[in-house]
């Protein structure tokens, strides 16, 4: 059984950082994850996600101001975000699945284990 935790969500002006942390519990070397957001009113989708060999995918709208990226010996997955928008407001969740070797997962759908969530609020 896997936990997620996430942490680092917050309120920031157009233009600022933030970043996301979400701990895991139990064994994660295996597995896949990803970071997602849903807007009120809007469905949940895919912003990063990274697999096994730490590939990594991006949504096109965050290409460029985010980064994914993992801490092993933590068990700590990360959401770098940089020159953040007013449409970066959501609720973000962190999500993992058991995975394959070379295999990435992009659909929420695929993933089992989620966290509870964190809130980024964007304002100008």
């Amino acid at each position: 059984q896997v936990q997620l935790v996430e942490s680092g969500g917050g309120s920031v002006q157009s233009g600022g950082s933030l970043r996301l942390a979400c701990a895991a519990s139990g064994y994660t070397y295996s597995y896949c994850m990803g970071w997602f957001r849903q807007a009120p009113g809007k469905e949940r989708e895919g912003v990063a996600t990274i697999n096994r060999e730490g590939s990594t995918r991006y949504a096109d709208s965050v290409k460029g101001r985010f980064t994914i990226s993992q801490d092993n010996a933590k068990n700590t997955l990360y959401l770098e975000m940089n020159s953040l928008k007013l449409e970066d407001t959501a609720m973000y969740y962190c999500a993992a699945r058991t995975c394959n070797s070379g295999v990435q997962y992009w659909n929420a759908r695929f993933f089992r284990y989620w966290g509870q969530g964190t809130q980024v609020t964007v304002s100008s």
